[in-house]
């Protein structure tokens, strides 16, 4: 699988899984663990979850999940702004490490601007790295403004990556912050990469999928990982889904494809206001 590769040099698949909603319903836990463990099995090591997905019950889900293989994981979570002062983004972090089953945080991501001061922040996940609670650091829903605020603080250019709105219908993020984290040498983290399945009656995404022999969602997704800095984290929450989307690696689009899918959804012409789901 293509890799990724962070601003220290560290390097992941560019295909994930994300959890939101998921560990909510018990009757779902079976499937939604299968789920996790198959896409282990193919290579998308990235689990992305969040101590808001479900109060903790993601989390607690994919550590269950994680059991007996967290060193097949990159295991990414988040805390929320208001928890990220100095002793709360701690405490949540201590929190997160317990439903989670383990000792340590591949990345920690602060879910997205509040009101608590940057610097406290990163001064937090200074300490927990130093205690090696997490390995790296990073953002989530920042937008350019945010981005150079971040790199103007002490430690503040040690942001791993910065986890955004973006795919086929949702594009603003090309404007302007998509290149500012390239020229960083900053991965984007891409979520929803199929809009909750909301796109998927698309009659561009029906007629390439008709096309390439798949479906509409494969399209899509490989619509967003044709970026050489994305990792993208769809949704799967059953074996079969995730095998749907690791077969989005095989699609090469031909540049008539991609000139069909920008007449449906044109690239942004202007600076538009950073989206989130």
């Amino acid at each position: 699988m293509r890799q990724v590769s962070f601003p220290s040099g560290e390097a992941v698949p560019a295909l994930g899984i994300g959890t939101w909603g998921m560990g909510e319903h018990p009757g779902n836990a079976a499937r939604e663990t299968a789920a996790i463990r198959t896409a282990l099995d193919l290579g998308m090591s990235v689990v992305d979850t969040a101590e808001m997905y479900g109060n903790g019950a993601a989390e607690e889900l994919v550590g269950k999940a994680l059991a007996s293989r967290r060193n097949e994981a990159f295991l990414v979570t988040k805390v929320l702004p208001h928890h990220a002062t100095l002793r709360g983004t701690i405490a949540a972090c201590e929190g997160s490490l317990r439903r989670l089953g383990t000792d340590s945080i591949d990345l920690y991501l602060l879910h997205w601007r509040g009101s608590v001061p940057l610097f406290e922040t990163l001064e937090a996940f200074e300490h927990l790295q130093q205690a090696g609670k997490i390995r790296h650091w990073g953002v989530s829903n920042f937008d350019v403004a945010d981005m150079d605020e971040l790199g103007r603080l002490p430690g503040g250019r040690k942001a791993a990556t910065d986890q955004v709105l973006y795919n086929l219908t949702r594009r603003g993020i090309e404007f302007d912050l998509l290149p500012q984290c390239v020229g960083s040498g900053i991965p984007v983290m891409a979520y929803s990469p199929l809009e909750q399945g909301r796109m998927l009656n698309d009659p561009v995404l029906l007629r390439l999928a008709d096309e390439h022999g798949t479906s509409p969602a494969q399209i899509a997704l490989a619509w967003v990982l044709r970026q050489p800095l994305v990792v993208a984290i769809p949704k799967a929450s059953s074996p079969h889904h995730v095998q749907e989307c690791q077969r989005s690696l095989d699609i090469q689009l031909t540049p008539s494809n991609l000139a069909d899918l920008d007449h449906a959804h044109p690239p942004p012409a202007r600076k538009v206001p950073l989206e989130m789901i």
